[in-house]
Formats: C-alpha cells, structure tokens, sequence
C-alpha cells in the first residue's frame, strides 16, 4: 500500500511538472498581441475639387480658377491644352458665320500650363459664367459691349498680350496662354506667363468676397440615371452648331463622352488624346442680337424662372431646369423629375448653351 502511494504520488508529480513546464513555454513563445496597423489615408493632405469632384491638393483649395476663351474656329485647330480643363463650355460666339461657337475652359490648377489656346476675345455672356465659379477671365480683347461687365466689382480678367508661338498661321491664330514666360524662338521676344501676370495684376489668386461656393454637388460613388423618371438613351449627340457640327458620342469602355467637331475627333495637341467628358450639361437659352454685325449675349439670367435642359452621363439622359438669379449668380441645375439639385458624376463636365431658335434640332440618341 505504501509502495502504491509513493508511486501514485511520484506519477502526479511527474504530470504536474509536465504540464507546468509545457504551459511555461507556451508562455514564453506565445506571440504578444500586436497593435493594429494603422492605414494611411489614400486622401490626406488632398481635398475634392470643386469644379469636378476629384481629388487634388489641398494647397489649391482656395485658389481661384481661370477661365480660358479658346478659338474654335476651324483654323485655330489644333488645340492645344484643352485636356488640362476641368469644365468646358460651349456657347454661340456670333450670329454670324454659321453661329461659330467659342470654348470658355475653366482650369482649377493653372501651375500645369504650359501652352493652351489659342485664345481670342471674349464676349458678355462669359462675363457672366466666369462670375459664377470667381473665375479669372483670360482672353485678348472683345466689343465695346463687355465694358460695361468688365467694370463690374465681381469682374477679374486679363486682356491680350500672352505669348506668341511660332506656328505658320495668321497672327490672331498664334496667341496661347503659358504658367511661366515664353521666349518666342523666332522674334526673340520674352512674354510674361499667367504666374507673372497675375502677381503684377493685383487681382488676388485666392476666393474673394464674391465667391458663393461650389456650383455642383458630386456623388461620392458614381450614379447612373437608369432608374430616373424620363430617361432616354444618350448615346450619340448632334449640337445645332451648324458651323462646327459639334458631336459627342457615349464611349462605354471608358464611361465618358468623346467630343467630336468638323466631322472628325477632338486631339488635344499636347497629349494626342480626344477630348472627353464625364458629365455634360446641355442649356435651352435664348439671345439678344446686339447689330448686325452678329454681336449677341445669352439671356442667362432667368430671374425667379427658370428654363430647361438635359443632364448625361453612362450614356442615358434626364430632363433638367436652370436659373439664374443675377449676372454674376451661380446657375442652378435641378433634376426636372424630382426638383431637387443635380447630383452629378465625379469628372470634368462639358456645357453646351443651345440657342432656344434651334433646340428643337437637338439630337440626342
């Protein structure tokens, strides 16, 4: 019996240090509990630009864009830049031949210039949208009828005098706006650069007191319009611009529209890529003709009323209003179905301003 214990105790005591010393180096290669890995975030130091929704330096967050009148007469082509726009507008520049448009380009981040245009004159009606985004008008000139609007205190612009490039054209063709100076190879003049031009101008880079904030409002994730009351398929869109027959077709590999004019694509001279949109934004709006020299402006401001319109994007349409309530207020766009704001896709946006005489030769298919 007493050989039994001591061998019952001798084996617990065995299964003890057995166990003590298994537990003990469980213990001691247990792997401590690791904190959890801080991710960085993709955004930081970055906010959404307001003229497209997408991200960019948060240094640019209250710096105010230009606005870039580009010839759009056949002769001016190629352009040059047009890529680095954000917004692009195109609107009726003359009654006269053939209602030849001009490009108003809203660039948030001007700094990436290096040559855009080429630029001509400017007219009322630009006045009026540059206002809306603060923007600084750049152009060469124009009518006597925008002097009235370039006295305006919400009015900032810079008139001519950009640098001339050597391209074998005539001279109102050669002008284009540059960040820095240009030296022209052939006449060895130097031009001074928006960077300079700016800092001479005493116009203030920054927002100023006329700033009314952002003009659309982007969806985070993106939308189709599928679901929308009154939809209708938008896939290839002919402008009554019977002088350049401006033409956009839905591309859907890439989600975006391709602008086409003179029967064949848009190449941005620099980059040797078409010219594409995410959103476009097309406007019933009817004119004053001021002579018959063709000189007009768009009666963009609508007072308490408002006109309607398109919105497209992934190839579909919906019908929208505009106002506008004064000549330097923000246009308003609102889905047509429900009456609230438009909620737009992120990506830089085209605005065609359609005269109301011909909006009914608007094709969209």
């Amino acid at each position: 019996m007493r050989k039994r214990g001591l061998l019952a105790l001798l084996l617990a005591a065995a299964m003890f240090c057995a166990t003590g010393t298994s537990a003990l180096a469980a213990s001691e290669t247990a792997t401590p509990e690791q904190p959890a890995e801080t991710v960085a975030d993709p955004h930081e130091g970055m906010y959404r630009n307001e003229l497209t929704g997408e991200w960019i330096s948060s240094a640019l967050a209250t710096q105010r864009p230009v606005a870039i009148m580009v010839d759009n007469e056949k002769t001016a082509l190629t352009h040059y830049g047009l890529n680095q726009s954000d917004i692009v507008y195109e609107i009726m520049n003359s009654t006269k031949n053939g209602r030849i448009t001009r490009l108003m380009c809203l660039v948030k981040d001007y700094a990436k210039i290096t040559q855009f245009g080429s630029i001509r004159s400017v007219r009322p009606s630009n006045f009026m949208l540059a206002a809306e985004y603060n923007a600084i008008l750049i152009h060469d000139g124009g009518p006597f009828y925008i002097n009235d609007y370039i006295a305006q205190p919400w009015s900032d612009n810079l008139s001519a005098g950009f640098a001339r490039f050597n391209n074998g054209k005539r001279t109102e063709f050669t002008e284009y706006v540059t960040y820095g100076s240009y030296t022209n190879s052939a006449k060895g003049r130097t031009y001074a650069g928006l960077k300079t031009r700016l800092a001479n101008s005493g116009i203030t880079k920054t927002y100023n007191e006329y700033y009314q904030g952002p003009n659309f409002i982007f969806s985070e994730a993106p939308i189709t319009l599928d679901a929308e009351a009154n939809v209708i398929a938008a896939n290839a869109v002919s402008l009554p611009f019977p002088h350049n027959a401006s033409k956009l077709n839905y591309n859907a590999a890439t989600g975006t529209y391709d602008y086409s004019e003179y029967g064949k694509a848009h190449i941005d001279a620099l980059d040797g890529k078409q010219t594409t949109f995410k959103n476009v934004i097309i406007q019933n709006c009817s004119f004053t003709q001021y002579d018959p020299n063709g000189y007009m402006v768009y009666n963009l401001v609508t007072g308490e009323n408002s006109s309607n319109g398109y919105y497209l994007t992934g190839g579909k349409a919906i019908p929208i209003t505009w106002s506008k309530a004064a000549s330097n207020a923000k246009t308003v766009y609102r889905n047509a179905n429900t009456g609230e704001e438009l909620v737009m896709n992120t990506g830089k946006t085209y605005i065609a301003i359609v005269p109301s005489d011909v909006w009914g030769e608007l094709s969209i298919q």
